[in-house]
């Protein structure tokens, strides 16, 4: 379970910052993972890297920046995590979830969190999104093992809408608008690093699965856990055809991702846009 004290401390150097810098507190939150920090770049009101706040695991993978950055996209403001730390970097569930965590902490109670997965539907096309509808934990480890923390979530949280209705909404009806293809589907979040062999694809579209990446599922939990509502976000960067598949590497998704990144940010924009004002309104600061 993740240390309560850590997460404070962090969110606490995290605050700080951002009161610095005469900035609100954010209750939208972003992750921008693998190949998509340029949305991330347009937030002008500040920045802390996660080097610069005592405790933080520091990604070790190059396309993860580490950073916070905050400020304000349409009139609303966000709180964005650039970048994130995976399990196959021998990290543990609580380290993977801390961004998740301290943006919790913060006040921030929607979280529009984005990947980059390989598409299992065999008719979908590298460079599309997804809008994640439902997800399957296949990485055999939980965020919330051990003793539970009241104050964060009660010991069994109901995940039976993972993803919630309305923001699922707002993006098919943001996409519909800008003329952005948006698949939906279910999203199987694995350990990782490999990339997945035939064989596996055939197991995972047999599970129900139409997307598979290395991240995200602990993310979406930990955030459940803590009340936020939360909008998933894939970039299908690769396509998994167990029949025939072809040969790839992780610069080849980066790359793919960067392409479609220009679309996803167009479509968290608008997104953002069309949110109701009492869930994108900045809050003022208050001690803890």
């Amino acid at each position: 379970m993740q240390n309560r004290a850590d997460v404070q401390h962090a969110a606490r150097v995290l605050r700080d910052a951002v009161k610095a810098s005469g900035a609100g507190i954010a209750r939208v939150g972003i992750i921008l993972g693998t190949g998509l920090s340029g949305l991330g770049v347009r937030l002008d009101g500040g920045r802390l890297a996660w080097a610069d706040m005592p405790g933080f695991p520091l990604p070790q993978t190059t396309s993860h920046k580490g950073s916070f950055r905050w400020g304000t996209i349409g009139g609303v403001g966000v709180l964005a995590q650039v970048g994130r730390c995976h399990l196959y970097e021998g990290r543990s569930p609580a380290e993977v979830c801390m961004g998740v965590r301290v943006m919790g902490e913060l006040g921030v109670r929607t979280l529009i969190l984005t990947n980059c997965a390989g598409a299992l539907a065999p008719t979908w096309d590298a460079g599309t999104l997804m809008c994640m509808t439902d997800q399957i934990n296949f990485t055999g480890v939980s965020p919330l093992t051990g003793p539970n923390d009241d104050a964060w979530g009660e010991r069994f949280p109901d995940m039976s809408a993972v993803f919630d209705p309305k923001l699922r909404r707002l993006a098919l009806e943001a996409a519909a608008r800008l003329g952005v293809r948006l698949e939906r589907g279910v999203y199987i979040g694995v350990h990782g690093p490999e990339l997945e062999t035939p064989a596996e694809t055939r197991l995972y579209r047999r599970l129900g699965a139409d997307a598979i990446g290395m991240s995200s599922v602990l993310e979406v939990i930990a955030a459940r856990h803590m009340g936020m509502r939360v909008l998933g976000l894939s970039c299908l960067s690769n396509k998994n055809l167990a029949d025939c598949q072809a040969p790839t590497s992780i610069g080849e998704i980066i790359a793919a991702a960067e392409s479609a990144g220009a679309d996803l940010s167009r479509l968290i924009e608008d997104v953002l846009a069309h949110l109701p004002a009492p869930a994108c309104r900045l809050s003022p600061f208050r001690e803890r």
